[in-house]
């Protein structure tokens, strides 16, 4: 079995969704008492968002890429960030690894290929909606984005930071992402990508008919299966 590197803390509230789904994966697969094999390094989220807010993505870069050479050091054979936003800077990160990122967008885009999903709708921060570091991924596998109007981004963005980074769930701010989803849906988006990895814990499949997927899941189980490949 292969060692999950696992960048942390942004939220730690998704983080433990994180390792719960890996194990859960892992025990699934093996049975018994099998366990993923994991090193994890968590990061202190308000320094980070800090840097964000700032545009001083440089400086974030620096911390999670001494995060992630610390984690190639303790003897992983991969890294997972368990955040979407932060992928933004992932590519700067790979350049000074010698293992690999298993990137979220990317595994997030060979699962909707696989459903045949043409059109998809997609929720996260501002940086993950707005900026094309996500987006490019996903449109180079062939797949139209749609994202909600701006003032629905500026409700989405700020509900994350507000509400679900601090554990915090609304029905309010349920009600408002459902109807986000589905202004999505009667946009053409075929599902939508619950783009952010906190937001699986307001919304799930069982609140919808329309296709959401929940790039935590997505993330963490391709993580485990992957680390069963000889």
């Amino acid at each position: 079995m292969k060692i999950i590197g696992l960048l942390g803390g942004m939220s730690w509230e998704s983080s433990t969704d994180y390792y719960r789904i890996i194990n859960q994966t892992i025990k699934a697969e093996l049975g018994g008492l099998h366990s993923a094999k994991c090193v994890l390094y968590s990061v202190d989220f308000q320094e980070i968002e800090q840097y964000q807010f700032s545009n001083q993505w440089d400086k974030s870069t620096e911390i999670l890429t001494d995060a992630c050479l610390a984690i190639e050091k303790a003897g992983a054979d991969y890294i997972v960030i368990c955040t979407n936003t932060m992928h933004k800077v992932a590519d700067k990160i790979q350049e000074k690894l010698a293992i690999p990122i298993l990137h979220i967008a990317k595994v997030t885009a060979d699962v909707l290929k696989q459903q045949e999903i043409k059109k998809v709708g997609l929720l996260g921060t501002k940086f993950t909606m707005e900026e094309d570091f996500y987006t490019n991924i996903l449109e180079k596998e062939s797949l139209d984005v749609v994202i909600p109007n701006e003032k629905s981004r500026e409700k989405v963005s700020k509900i994350i930071y507000e509400e679900l980074c601090l554990g915090i769930i609304n029905e309010e701010s349920k009600q408002f992402y459902l109807d986000t989803v589905k202004e999505l849906h009667d946009a053409g988006a075929e599902g939508v990508i619950l783009g952010c990895t906190e937001i699986g814990m307001l919304i799930s499949q069982k609140d919808t008919s329309i296709p959401l997927f929940d790039t935590t899941e997505i993330h963490a189980t391709q993580a485990a299966l992957l680390s069963l490949q000889k």
